[in-house]
């Protein structure tokens, strides 16, 4: 799966994602990323790439035409793409406060994905014009705002890639933790048995599986019930 970064900050996007399981993903061939910079494609001899936004306002805006070269740059670098509408363009996801709000759900849809860019706006936002010309879609990863897409964008590469076949050592480990069927994880413990005078739950030391997941499951149905009872709404309380 690859993952197409444009932003003013390559070395922070690649700083972030340069580590750890994400890593190992890429040496293994499992995942690619690639930082673009935006700054790269402005026809600015002083490297500018935003202006005051028409009709007055604070801050400055991104101007249209570097975005889109670095956009056009991008698909030309991906195989059998079309700039059109079709099977052959690549989901375009720009980070903004006023998109649709990013969950597991959403990370199992787009890691069905083969190529993903995303768009990291600065200053004030982009303009909007190559926003609609690049019918981008817009995500959020919370009701805050952030100084720019960066961190948004790394959150949704790092949950996206955890799903993808390979990236993890075991690939249970993305269908048992948190938010899967829409209910919170369960406990769990590692050695000591005993630590601080606290014992770990005795069915986990029994061997008998069925009973450990029974356990698991009532847990996860309680850890959802006290801390996110608004998951259990969507019906996955089969009590």
């Amino acid at each position: 799966m690859n993952f197409y970064i444009m932003t003013l900050f390559p070395e922070m996007v690649e700083n972030g994602l340069n580590n750890s399981i994400l890593k190992r993903a890429v040496e293994k061939g499992c995942i690619h990323f690639e930082a673009v910079n935006i700054r790269d494609y402005t026809l600015d001899k002083h490297k500018k790439v935003d202006d005051y936004p028409f009709g007055g306002g604070a801050g400055m805006l991104m101007q249209a035409q570097p975005v889109w070269d670095c956009y056009q740059a991008i698909l030309g670098r991906i195989p059998n793409t079309t700039e059109g509408d079709g099977e052959g363009k690549p989901r375009v996801l720009y980070m903004s406060p006023q998109g649709r709000t990013f969950n597991q759900e959403m990370a199992r849809e787009l890691s069905r994905e083969k190529d993903i860019i995303f768009l990291c706006g600065h200053y004030e936002g982009i303009d909007q014009r190559v926003l609609d010309r690049m019918e981008v879609e817009e995500v959020s990863i919370g009701d805050y705002v952030l100084t720019g897409g960066e961190l948004p964008a790394m959150v949704m590469i790092d949950t996206i890639s955890r799903l993808v076949p390979g990236v993890l050592h075991n690939d249970c480990s993305s269908v048992e933790e948190s938010f899967s069927g829409n209910l919170l994880e369960y406990p769990q413990y590692t050695r000591p048995e005993e630590w601080d005078g606290m014992k770990v739950p005795e069915v986990l030391l029994s061997g008998h599986h069925k009973n450990i997941e029974k356990w698991r499951t009532e847990r996860a149905l309680e850890n959802t019930r006290r801390k996110r009872p608004d998951l259990l709404d969507k019906g996955n309380d089969s009590e």
